[in-house]
């Protein structure tokens, strides 16, 4: 009885803190600006589908693909233990689906087991390429600091729940063997029992051994579950909305800006009158694009969320390939630690809280911006559809609408195209004069 209340304390703290982080992030999403993005549900099915689900995009390289695919599948493949794991902790039986379920129950654990053994090895190489092999994208200057410790930490966290796993099954195989002189047949328990607990006589040394495993197992779940919202890996979770809500758009397609789009039709239509037109003198004048995250969608902060942090992005950028400021990982991470910062000033000071910083200047700066080529790589390259350029985009229209901002080598251009109607400096009637030419 004693075990069945802590247990359920456990689960009510657990889930309870859970359940307020995720609040937190929710309404730090709603900080940006209403989307719609409801239409087309079978499209966007399929491809959450093929990108979240089945990892499409990650297969563009192989060797992270393949080990990324383990953990992946040992994540939700063992949540099904998770599931007896709650039963026993409430009902204070041990394995108690192992009576109703017979020879499947034997098989899942096994596959468990063995998803668990390819996730134990994945774990190890990753920590390897992050703190070995020196990957490049691994290693840049956006990533010291927390962001590294963070990628560490969460694999240290990933390698002691599997060693709690194996110690719950592994003592519970030779605590088997010993009182029946039978073997619950487990792929791997039935071989690492023997050799790790083989030499214990006792039964309730074993069993204790594998309330330890058992413990530290449903620990080590509620530690990683409420450790994720502070966390790139948060991705696990948020990955399958936001391949949902992908923009379906062609890429290179840019939006307009609504209230632009309204001034240029008004001046355009002969027949408007422009001063029957109601105002509201209570209204907030709408922003040029976007100075901080509350003139962002919620899209693009539910991306920042998002990002994995895997840097595919970056290393596809080809203004940070030529040494230029820019990296769009960055951009991402810039964008989610102003968004906590607002969401968090606004929960304790109020809505109307000014803490005089904003995303553009305070975190990412115009050179940043202006090193984008919009090519669109880095959408391309993401593994779950996280779009930076149309971020950088945004922010390039509140610099050059609001504050006439613009590189010196832009000015030229742009006065050609208002004075001639295109880039080069000399009148539409001169255009085909190339054509005259012997």
């Amino acid at each position: 009885m004693v075990k069945i209340i802590i247990f359920s304390l456990l689960i009510i703290v657990g889930f309870g803190f859970f359940g307020y982080n995720i609040w937190k992030v929710r309404s730090n999403i709603l900080l940006g600006r209403d989307l719609n993005r409801s239409d087309n549900f079978w499209t966007r099915l399929k491809l959450m589908t093929l990108v979240a689900f089945g990892q499409k995009k990650m297969f563009s390289k192989p060797i992270p693909a393949f080990l990324h695919l383990a953990l992946y599948l040992a994540f939700v493949i063992t949540q099904i233990e998770l599931i007896e794991i709650l039963a026993d902790g409430l009902s204070g039986v041990h394995r108690s689906l192992r009576a109703s379920l017979g020879g499947f129950y034997t098989f899942m654990i096994s596959f468990i087991e063995i998803l668990s053994v390819l996730a134990f090895f994945a774990t190890i190489a990753f920590l390897a390429r992050r703190n070995m092999l020196k990957v490049p994208r691994l290693r840049m200057s956006e990533l010291k600091g927390w962001p590294t410790k963070d990628a560490n930490l969460i694999l240290i966290f990933e390698v002691i729940l599997l060693v709690c796993i194996f110690t719950m099954n592994g003592a519970d195989e030779a605590a088997q063997v010993l009182s029946s002189n039978s073997s619950y047949g487990f792929t791997v328990s039935q071989f690492i029992g023997p050799v790790f607990f083989g030499g214990i006589k006792s039964i309730e040394t074993l069993h204790l051994l594998e309330q330890i495993g058992w413990w530290g197992h449903i620990i080590m779940v509620f530690i990683f579950l409420n450790y994720l919202p502070y966390s790139k890996h948060f991705h696990i979770l948020l990955a399958f909305p936001n391949t949902y809500y992908s923009n379906l758009e062609k890429k290179g397609k840019f939006t307009n800006l609504e209230s632009v789009t309204s001034e240029v039709k008004l001046m355009l239509d002969p027949s408007a009158d422009p001063y029957a037109i109601a105002v509201d003198p209570n209204a907030v004048p709408l922003r040029f694009g976007v100075k901080d995250v509350t003139d962002l969608t919620w899209k693009n902060l539910l991306d920042a969320y998002t990002c994995t942090e895997c840097g595919r992005c970056t290393s596809a950028c080809p203004a940070n390939q030529t040494g230029k400021l820019l990296s769009p990982r960055k951009i991402m991470m810039d964008t989610r630690d102003r968004m906590v910062e607002v969401g968090n000033n606004q929960r304790k000071f109020g809505k109307d809280f000014d803490d005089g910083k904003s995303l553009l200047h305070s975190y990412i700066s115009e050179e940043e911006i202006w090193a984008c080529t919009s090519c669109n790589a880095c959408v391309e390259e993401c593994p779950i559809n996280i779009d930076p350029l149309s971020i950088i985009i945004d922010l390039r229209r509140f610099l050059v609408m609001e504050e006439s901002k613009m590189p010196t080598e832009l000015t030229g251009m742009l006065t050609n195209i208002e004075n001639n109607g295109a880039p080069w400096q000399f009148s539409q009637s001169d255009r085909l004069n190339w054509a005259n030419e012997e």
